[in-house]
């Protein structure tokens, strides 16, 4: 069992012991006349700050990159270091120090500590607030945007939201989720590659053979939305993060699909196992702010790169001509870029092509 999954499951036998609890207090509570309805619980739900009618800039997408590593900030570090190395469990939102954060369904607090609070729903959904001073207590039952949950805490400028299924996080702004939700951008592919090595130079595209990584350099940008009464710390303003759905294919030169489609990323609903962090992402990845032992980089944005074959693409599976490696960066939305790279394969011995 991998660590990742021991975390899950631990989170999973917590709730479950939870709802036991969590029904006596809610029970409770409708006695007393104090229960809110079910909004959030299922289906759809509102923002955790105000005004909660109105989207706010997410600065850190689900299943973005996080990344600290053990080594300085150093070249051989970003492509052989050790570290930890994460998928984002939910959304970072955007807001001053000191917002007023609200739960987004009710129920009852079945987990809290100095800087978050876990809002059991007591039907398989759960809600994590992170970064807050909590104001609630374990066992008190909370109301969907009337309870303050805690503000967020000095230096922190967002909330992170993370939701549960069942103990796993899901996708907040997937559709009929978190709303309303607004993503005007469209991702771009800032450049594709073919690489002996994830930390080697570029192979020339005019001459590829043999093993070689496939790799996607891609970014999305959340969309910075002023609201009234909530300020946008702008240093955030367009703050980018990585596509939700990443996919490749290898035409021939004229066009015939050789490769089909393959998914190298879709988190739109749920994520993979930490332990896929490096068959999704590639070497050269790093989160925003990302650190290197204690070396922070403030205000650094992050940097995506994506191992879209999972590993080494041997070309030897192609017979010898020229193609082109179609790459697809798709947003929650639906908004994508589509960009190529035309490359020679040339597996025949030596390394003259035709005459």
């Amino acid at each position: 069992m991998t660590k990742s999954h021991a975390y899950r499951l631990s989170r999973i036998v917590a709730a479950v012991a939870a709802s036991c609890a969590a029904l006596l207090v809610s029970a409770v509570a409708v006695e007393a006349g104090t229960a809110g309805t079910d909004e959030g619980c299922n289906g759809t739900y509102r923002w955790p700050v105000k005004p909660f009618d109105r989207p706010h800039q997410i600065r850190g997408a689900f299943g973005d990159p996080r990344t600290q590593f053990l080594g300085p900030p150093t070249r051989a570090t970003l492509y052989s270091g050790s570290g930890k190395f994460l998928f984002h469990e939910g959304v970072d939102i955007t807001a001053p120090d000191g917002t007023a954060v609200y739960p987004v369904a009710p129920g009852t607090v079945i987990r809290q500590t100095d800087e978050m609070v876990t809002i059991d729903c007591g039907n398989g959904r759960a809600f994590e607030y992170w970064h807050i001073r909590p104001r609630v207590h374990m066992g008190e039952r909370v109301i969907a945007g009337k309870t303050l949950l805690g503000r967020i805490r000095h230096g922190e400028s967002h909330v992170h939201l993370t939701e549960l299924a069942h103990g796993y996080p899901i996708n907040p702004v997937r559709s009929g989720a978190l709303g309303p939700y607004v993503d005007s951008t469209t991702p771009r592919v800032l450049g594709i590659s073919l690489r002996e090595s994830q930390g080697a130079p570029d192979e020339m595209p005019p001459f590829v053979r043999g093993s070689v990584y496939v790799l996607a350099d891609a970014t999305d940008y959340a969309e910075a939305i002023d609201t009234p009464g909530l300020r946008d710390p702008r240093i955030y303003r367009n703050w980018p993060v990585a596509p939700a759905r990443v996919t490749w294919r290898i035409e021939s030169w004229d066009g015939r699909v050789v490769v089909g489609e393959r998914v190298a990323r879709d988190v739109r609903r749920s994520l993979p196992d930490d332990s896929r962090f490096w068959d999704t992402f590639a070497r050269g990845t790093y989160q925003g702010q990302s650190v290197f032992g204690p070396h922070y980089s403030y205000l650094q944005p992050g940097h995506y790169v994506f191992n879209l074959a999972g590993g080494r693409f041997d070309t030897r599976t192609l017979r010898d001509g020229v193609y082109d490696l179609v790459v697809t960066a798709e947003d929650i939305a639906g908004h994508r870029d589509v960009e190529s790279l035309r490359f020679t394969v040339h597996n025949a011995p030596g390394w003259a092509g035709k005459g």
